[in-house]
């Protein structure tokens, strides 16, 4: 029997808002109202069971979140794919990443835990957050006490979050105050999309403040080095924010740090080109060093998938 087919496909709807950074960072709840929707595979065997929300990055879900599907379910493990964008009327924000707010994706993220804690399925004290890129960030800052105070005080808890590549260059007020769960990062050390000094940057300022986070870095990989198809290639037109220092000065004010004035993506510091796409070595490390850690997580009972 193929495990890595799922038992059971869901389509589910998800009401959330669209916001602009500073309404989240503010707690302004006037966005526009938007129905997402989530995809959930559920694992063949018991319930209720684990399961992974997957929050992908500025370019849509791609073939590499159908390849962690399979794996999950193949572990046993229900996976939860929310789709961020279809719903705004967006395929992909990669060469324009001011027509959604970056924060927009930790509320979803909120709302998609709501939704699956609730699920007879699904057993709500073994859920985790997992995102790429821009989905990674989300991931991230999801933890952040303060985000979770203005959003989702009374919201069920992941039991972890793993971020891929995300970018972690923004700076703001109160992001080493965490909820006490493990958070993992997984990103390439030539990523020239979102690059790694930040993160190491950031992962040692969580540390210091006494937080269980780990960084696994892979030499020769570039962004997306988790995408089974293809290889990583210099994309003309993308837009990275690698060279700003972006921080919140206020709340809900982000400022370019080089200037002293609000960040905006016609600032000078914003790239427009960057090499994204897989790598088969990498890319099967990674899926190895996740199922490690999930098998550690959930129980020690579960299946690596080879």
């Amino acid at each position: 029997m193929d495990k890595t087919l799922p038992a059971r496909t869901e389509l589910h709807a998800i009401p959330t808002l669209t916001l602009t950074d500073q309404q989240f960072l503010v707690g302004d709840s006037g966005g526009v109202p938007t129905t997402i929707t989530g995809m959930l595979s559920l694992a063949q065997g018991a319930t209720p069971q684990p399961a992974v929300v997957l929050m992908h990055g500025s370019g849509g879900i791609g073939p590499g979140v159908a390849l962690w599907v399979r794996q999950l379910n193949a572990m046993g493990v229900a996976a939860f794919v929310l789709d961020g964008f279809t719903g705004r009327g967006l395929v992909s924000v990669s060469t324009d990443q001011a027509r959604l707010g970056r924060l927009a994706f930790v509320l979803d993220i909120y709302r998609a835990l709501a939704l699956l804690a609730r699920h007879p399925a699904i057993d709500p004290a073994r859920i985790v957050v997992m995102g790429f890129s821009r989905g990674g960030q989300g991931a991230v800052y999801a933890g952040m006490t303060r985000f979770r105070a203005m959003w989702n005080a009374d919201g069920p808890r992941p039991a972890a979050t793993i971020a891929l590549y995300p970018d972690c260059g923004t700076r703001y007020i109160d992001d080493t105050d965490l909820l006490p769960t493990s958070l993992r990062i997984f990103h390439g050390v030539p990523d020239d999309f979102n690059p790694i000094a930040p993160v190491r940057a950031h992962v040692a300022r969580l540390r210091e403040a006494g937080h269980d986070v780990a960084l696994t870095e892979y030499a020769d990989a570039h962004h997306g080095f988790d995408n089974p198809l293809g290889s990583a290639t210099l994309i003309a037109g993308a837009q990275s924010v690698r060279d700003c220092r972006i921080e919140e000065r206020a709340p809900g004010l982000l400022v370019n740090a080089a200037t002293g004035l609000p960040f905006t993506y016609a600032d000078a510091c914003v790239a427009t080109s960057a090499h994204v796409g897989g790598h088969a070595v990498a890319g099967a490390e990674v899926r190895r060093d996740v199922a490690g850690f999930l098998n550690g997580l959930f129980t020690p009972t579960m299946g690596t998938p080879s």
